[in-house]
């Protein structure tokens, strides 16, 4: 079951983004070939507005065979007017950029529903106080609810941690006792603590974690738009991070996952619920819209990088380094999905 939910997720965000491309295509009059869901041998197709729709065999991926153009051999070029040959630099960049945006796109209406549904977030309830910290020495205890920080009303307990780590000298804390209200006066303290990239970093603390009380996020109609807005950058900041990171050897290579970490957390997402299922399905769509940014020859991000080479020396790349450079690219992007089912298996026997 869980197999199957991952496989409908991946091949419905492919879809996206394949149709991203497709439609820019069109938009631009360059004639697609075939749409494809999957890879190697085709299990499935018909024929509609002129294109070959299937599903292949291998649901790894997907691709666009537009007019005139062929991955698998660069050289092979077609200059009629409905060929993607013809089109101009920025034409080319404008469909090549259409698929990652429909998946950046998707990921925006997915959040927006969950902001529909109420979303879940952490109350800022304290649950255990660290001994001599500053919340220990000022009397926090546990159960303790934070109302205000300096006359800020606190909803959240990531508003709450924001504030602290922004914080500059003391802080008036009121909260929440049984019945009763309270205030206090504390002053943060620089604590080393590690971040989501498992990375050492110093930051401005109080000394209490959460009790993992949560409730249901209330917004009106203009909170829901800005709220979709802001986790799609923030899922997008936090994924280009992520991809910096790896690259420049600060996070270790064995953090890489694949195609079974995708469908365990799918697996995982699906039993918690379709609230969850979402949130994990736009933060993969934002994934699969930002590694396709990468400048990679076999991916939208590495023609892109050849159409602005264009752009600026008024000259396609010579043929020779570009079969080259494609080649090197798919070389890459197997090794990296190989990396990743290597991890996943370690994983799994670990």
């Amino acid at each position: 079951m869980s197999f199957l939910a991952s496989l409908l997720v991946l091949s419905a965000l492919i879809f996206f983004h394949e149709l991203g491309h497709y439609a820019a295509a069109k938009a631009m009059g360059v004639y697609v070939e075939t749409f494809s869901i999957g890879f190697g041998r085709k299990i499935a197709s018909f024929r509609r507005w002129g294109t070959e729709w299937r599903i292949a065999l291998i649901p790894l991926g997907g691709f666009v065979k537009m007019k005139g153009q062929d991955d698998s051999d660069p050289t092979k070029k077609s200059y009629d007017n409905d060929s993607y040959n013809v089109k101009t630099p920025s034409q080319k960049i404008f469909i090549l950029l259409a698929g990652p945006l429909a998946n950046f796109i998707l990921a925006f209406f997915l959040y927006f529903f969950i902001a529909l549904g109420g979303p879940q977030v952490l109350s800022p309830v304290i649950g255990k106080v660290i001994k001599d910290s500053p919340a220990f020495i000022a009397g926090l205890e546990s159960n303790d609810t934070i109302r205000s920080i300096n006359g800020i009303e606190i909803s959240t307990w990531k508003e709450m941690a924001k504030l602290i780590e922004e914080s500059k000298g003391s802080l008036n804390i009121e909260l929440q006792r049984g019945g009763y209200i309270k205030q206090v006066l504390l002053t943060p303290k620089v604590t080393q603590t590690t971040n989501m990239f498992n990375e050492s970093i110093q930051k401005k603390m109080i000394g209490v974690s959460s009790a993992g009380v949560s409730h249901k996020l209330e917004l009106s109609t203009s909170q829901t738009l800005s709220y979709a807005y802001d986790q799609t950058i923030l899922a997008s900041t936090m994924i280009f991070t992520s991809v910096k990171k790896l690259i420049l050897g600060e996070v270790p290579a064995k953090e890489l996952g694949g195609v079974i970490s995708i469908v365990k957390l799918t697996s995982d997402a699906t039993a918690v619920g379709w609230m969850s299922l979402l949130f994990f399905t736009a933060l993969i769509s934002v994934n699969l819209g930002v590694l396709n940014l990468l400048p990679i020859p076999a991916l939208d991000g590495g023609h892109i990088m050849f159409n602005l080479y264009e752009m600026l020396f008024k000259k396609e790349v010579n043929e020779d380094i570009m079969v080259k450079l494609t080649i090197a690219g798919w070389v890459i992007l197997f090794s990296l999905m190989g990396l990743g089912l290597y991890n996943d298996i370690n994983r799994l026997i670990g």
